[in-house]
């Protein structure tokens, strides 16, 4: 009886850890998708993988110490002049925690205009899984410079 739980038990475990793995992949995706759709000027792409939410809240804190609360509407049509300008982004240090259909996500972001310039921030994603996919309902982005 007591191998029988043992092995229960273990099973368990194990399924749970593949779901995390899986949950924690299909965020990081959406997170990279969102980064991708911004850059290519991809509005439809972009929006969808956005919730708006009454308590969603973006807020941009740039590099020289000035902040900016940007309407959370903006995410779903931004003006078309913000977005589109290309370039590329890689997002690392994925740090993150999943609280059943709740989970927030930081991450750091390495994003290359097309002319090369770099920009560098710290990045705080606030996710919710809405009908069976995950959204962005917010997200505070932190400009810094590389030491």
């Amino acid at each position: 009886m007591q191998k029988m739980f043992f092995l229960l038990l273990l099973l368990s475990s194990a399924l749970s850890g593949y779901s995390q793995q899986k949950e924690e992949a299909t965020i990081i995706k959406l997170l990279e998708k969102e980064s991708a759709t911004w850059r290519s000027g991809d509005i439809k792409g972009h929006a969808a993988c956005w919730a708006i939410k009454p308590y969603s809240r973006i807020l941009y804190s740039a590099g020289d110490g000035s902040a900016v609360d940007i309407p959370p509407a903006m995410m779903m049509n931004p003006p078309v002049d913000m977005v589109g300008k290309g370039g590329s982004s890689m997002n690392t240090n994925y740090k993150m925690n999943i609280s059943g259909n709740n989970a927030w996500v930081s991450h750091n972001e390495e994003s290359t205009a097309k002319d090369g310039t770099k920009t560098y921030t710290y990045e705080l994603r606030i996710v919710e899984k809405i009908k069976g996919r995950w959204k962005l309902v917010g997200q505070s982005i932190h400009t810094y410079k590389p030491q």
